[in-house]
C-alpha cells in the first residue's frame, strides 16, 4: 500500500488537528497542516470557532513549544519555518476574538511568543511581535510591571529595535499597560518619552503605535504633558499638530486624541480658536468612517468636549449633535460605535439647552427606549448616562417629556439588572428623570420602581446604596402626601433611619435630603419623622451632634427647618434635639454652624432659628430665653453683615424676632 503524501492529506478541521497532535506525523506534514490551518482561519470568524472547539490552540502551542526548545535542529530554516507559521496562527484566532485570547493565553503562548521576538532571525522576531500586538489589543492580555528594572530594560530594548513591529509592540505594551499616575511618570523618567517621540517620524506602525501610547502617558498627567512639551523634545507638539492632517484616518484620529489629552492634562496649551475647531471639525470627519477609526471617534470626540462648554458649543455649531444623530440610525448595529454615539451626545447635553432641545426635535428617544434594553451592558449604561444628562432640561422635564411608559419601563427593568455598572448608570438617570414636576412620577411607582429603589438602597455596594437612596431623595421631591406614604411604607422608618447613620457619609447625606423632602409641606408630612417614637428624629440630632461632614450637617440642619416650621410638638421636639439633655443646658451645636466657614451651613442653622423663634407661636417665648442664654443672640450679631447674602437677610430676620422678646443684649 503506498504512503500518503503531505499534498493528498484532507483539510477537513478533524484531519488537520489529528495530523498536529499525532506524534507519528512527520515535521514536513505538520508543517504543510499548520499552513492550511492558517488559510482557514484567517479573516473567517466562524471557522477559528470550529478549530477553538476541536482544540487547535493547544495542538499549534504546542508544536511551538517543541520547536523552540529544539534549537539544536540541524534543517534551521525548517525549524524557523515552524515558528513562523505557529505564531501566525496564535495571532490569527487572537485577532478580535475573545475567545481565541482566552484560549491562547489559557494555552501558555504568551511567553513563548515573548522569546520569538529576541530570535536571531528577523522574520521570526517579526511574526512574534506581530501576534503579539495582536493579543494586545483585547483587555485580557497580562499587564505589564513598569515597576521592575529587568522590564523597564525589556521595554526599552523593544523601543530601539529597527524591527517596527518590534517597537511598535512596545509601544503596546504601553498603552495597553500604563494606567497610574506612578507608571506614567516611572515611563517618563526613564526616558520612554523620547524614545516615542522618535518613533513619530517612523514607519505608519510606528508613527500610530506612539501616538497611542503617548495619549497613555500624557493622560490626566500635567507633569508628563509639560515633559513632552519641554524644548529637549524637539518639534514634538508641531509633528503631533501635523499629523492630525495626515491621508490615514486612524492617524488623523490619534493626534487628535493625543493633543485633546495635552490640552486636558495642560490648559496653558491649545487653547487658540483655530486648533479648537480644527480638532472637532476632523472628528466630525471621522465620525463617518465605516470602520475600526468610526468606531472610536465618539470616544475621542467625548474626551475634547466633556465637561467643557466652550467646545461643546462650537460642536453645536459645526452640527455635529445632527450627525451623531444619524449616525444613530446608520450604525444602529454595531455596539462600541452606538456606545460612543450616546456618550458623546451625552456630553453634548451636559451644559447647553440647545443641545438637548436639538436631540428631542431630532426625535433620538426612539433609539435610547432600544438601547435601553440592548444585549450590550456598556450601551444600557450609555444610553442611561445620556438620558440623565438631556433630563437637564427644566423645560422639558416639567413638560413630561421623559417620564412616559416608553423610558420609565426599561428604566425600572434595568434596576434589575446583572451589571453593577449599568444599575448605578440607571439610578443616575432615574435621579434625574423622576424630578419630574408633573403627576408623571405616578408612572414610574406603577412599574415598581420605589420597591427596587428600596432594595438597592439595602446594597452592599456603597455606590449604590449611595445612587438609590439619591433617586428616592428626588422621588420625593414635590409630590403629594400619597406618594411620600407610598414611599415610606416601602421603605420604612427603621431602614430609612439606618441610611442615616450609614457609614458612608454620601448616604448620610442623600437618606437627610430624602427625609427633608418627605417633611416638606403640611404639617401631617412632619408627623413622618415622629412614627416609632420619633426615631428619624433621634438619628438626625445624632449626627448633627457626631459628624464633621459639612454636606451631612447642612441636610440635617434644613430638615430640622422644616420640622421646626410645623406646630408647638414640632418645634419643641427640633429643640430637643439641639439642646439634649446629655448636654450642659446652654450648650448648642447651633452656635458651631453659625461659625462655620460653609455659608449654606450657616444660612441653614439661621433658617432653623427663624422658624423656632416665629413670634406668633405660642412657646416662642420660652425657646427665646432658651437661645439668648446659649449665647445665640452674639451670634446673630456677628452675622447680620455676612458676606453671604442669604445669610445676611436671615439672620436680621431671627436677630429682629429675638428682640420683639426683650433682653437682646
Amino acid at each position: 500500500m503506498p504512503t500518503s503524501s503531505a499534498s493528498n492529506h484532507s483539510s477537513h478541521p478533524e484531519d488537520l488537528i489529528g495530523r498536529l497532535n499525532s506524534a507519528h506525523t512527520p515535521y514536513e506534514v505538520k508543517l504543510k497542516a499548520l499552513r492550511d490551518l492558517k488559510n482557514q482561519i484567517i479573516g473567517n470568524r466562524t471557522k477559528k470557532l470550529a478549530f477553538l472547539k476541536l482544540g487547535a490552540v493547544n495542538s499549534v502551542v504546542s508544536i511551538l513549544s517543541s520547536a523552540v526548545v529544539a534549537g539544536g535542529w540541524e534543517n534551521r530554516e525548517f525549524y524557523e519555518l515552524v515558528l513562523v507559521q505557529c505564531a501566525a496562527i496564535i495571532g490569527s484566532f487572537a485577532c478580535g476574538l475573545e475567545e481565541g485570547v482566552n484560549a491562547v493565553l489559557d494555552a501558555g503562548a504568551f511567553p513563548l511568543l515573548l522569546n520569538l521576538i529576541t530570535h536571531i532571525n528577523d522574520k521570526v522576531a517579526d511574526a512574534g511581535a506581530r501576534s503579539l500586538k495582536l493579543i494586545y489589543q483585547s483587555k485580557r492580555a497580562p499587564e505589564y510591571d513598569f515597576l521592575q528594572e529587568k522590564n523597564m530594560e525589556f521595554l526599552l530594548s523593544l523601543l530601539n529595535s529597527k524591527n517596527e513591529n518590534v517597537s511598535g509592540l512596545g509601544a503596546n505594551i504601553i498603552t495597553h499597560s500604563c494606567q497610574t499616575t506612578l507608571e506614567q511618570n516611572t515611563l517618563s523618567e526613564a526616558g520612554v518619552i523620547e524614545r516615542l517621540v522618535g518613533l513619530l517620524r517612523g514607519s505608519l506602525i510606528q508613527r500610530d503605535a506612539s501616538l497611542e501610547s503617548l495619549a497613555s502617558m500624557i493622560y490626566g498627567n500635567p507633569e508628563v504633558a509639560s515633559k513632552f512639551l519641554s524644548p529637549e523634545n524637539g518639534r514634538a507638539l508641531s509633528v503631533v499638530v501635523e499629523l492630525i492632517k495626515d491621508k490615514q484616518p486612524r492617524t488623523r484620529m490619534l493626534a487628535c486624541m493625543c493633543l485633546i489629552y495635552l490640552r486636558n492634562a495642560s490648559t496653558s496649551y491649545l487653547q487658540d480658536s483655530e486648533i479648537k475647531n480644527k480638532l472637532v471639525m476632523i472628528l466630525l470627519e471621522l465620525l463617518d468612517d465605516p470602520g475600526q477609526v468610526g468606531d472610536e471617534a465618539p470616544f475621542v470626540l467625548s474626551s475634547l468636549i466633556s465637561q467643557k462648554e466652550d467646545m461643546q458649543k462650537i460642536a453645536y455649531d459645526a452640527d455635529v449633535v445632527d450627525k451623531l444623530c444619524e449616525n444613530l440610525n446608520i450604525f444602529s448595529f454595531q455596539p462600541t460605535r452606538l456606545q460612543g454615539t450616546f456618550l458623546a451626545l451625552a456630553d453634548l447635553c451636559s451644559k447647553l439647552e440647545c443641545c438637548r432641545d436639538r436631540v428631542i426635535h431630532l426625535k433620538v428617544f426612539k433609539f435610547v427606549t432600544e438601547a435601553l434594553a440592548h444585549d450590550n451592558p456598556h450601551v444600557r449604561s450609555a444610553a442611561c448616562y445620556f438620558l440623565r444628562n438631556v433630563s437637564r432640561s427644566v423645560k422639558n422635564l416639567s413638560a413630561g417629556q421623559f417620564m412616559n411608559e416608553a423610558v420609565a419601563a426599561p428604566l425600572v427593568q434595568l434596576l434589575f439588572d446583572s451589571n453593577e455598572s449599568v444599575q448605578i448608570a440607571a439610578l443616575g438617570a432615574i435621579s434625574n428623570v423622576v424630578v419630574d414636576f408633573t403627576a408623571h412620577k405616578s408612572l414610574f411607582m406603577q412599574f415598581g420602581g420605589v420597591k427596587q429603589l428600596v432594595q438597592l438602597s439595602k446594597s452592599m455596594e456603597s455606590a449604590i446604596r449611595i445612587n438609590a437612596v439619591w433617586a428616592l431623595k428626588n422621588l420625593a421631591f414635590l409630590v403629594n402626601n400619597k406618594c411620600k406614604e407610598e414611599i415610606l411604607l416601602e421603605l420604612t422608618i427603621s431602614t430609612l433611619s439606618s441610611l442615616i447613620s450609614d457609614p458612608e457619609a454620601s448616604v448620610q447625606e442623600q437618606a437627610l435630603a430624602l427625609v427633608r423632602n418627605l417633611v416638606d409641606g403640611t404639617l401631617n408630612s412632619i408627623d413622618y419623622v415622629f412614627g416609632e417614637n420619633g426615631l428619624l428624629l433621634h438619628a438626625i440630632g445624632k449626627q448633627l451632634w457626631s459628624t464633621s461632614k459639612v454636606e451631612v450637617l447642612i441636610q440635617g440642619m434644613y430638615t430640622l427647618s422644616n420640622v421646626a416650621s410645623g406646630n408647638e410638638l414640632h418645634k419643641e421636639a427640633v429643640m430637643d434635639q439641639l439642646f439634649p439633655k446629655t448636654i450642659n443646658d446652654k450648650e448648642t451645636v447651633l452656635v458651631m454652624f453659625m461659625q462655620s466657614a460653609d455659608s449654606r451651613l450657616r444660612t441653614a442653622a439661621v433658617w432653623a432659628l427663624v422658624n423656632l423663634t416665629f413670634p406668633s407661636s405660642p412657646g416662642a417665648c420660652g425657646r427665646v430665653t432658651k437661645l439668648q442664654n446659649a449665647g445665640i443672640v452674639c451670634q446673630l450679631k456677628n452675622i447680620v453683615n455676612d458676606p453671604c447674602l442669604d445669610v445676611k437677610l436671615r439672620a436680621r430676620t431671627a436677630l429682629g424676632q429675638l428682640i420683639m422678646f426683650g433682653d437682646a443684649s
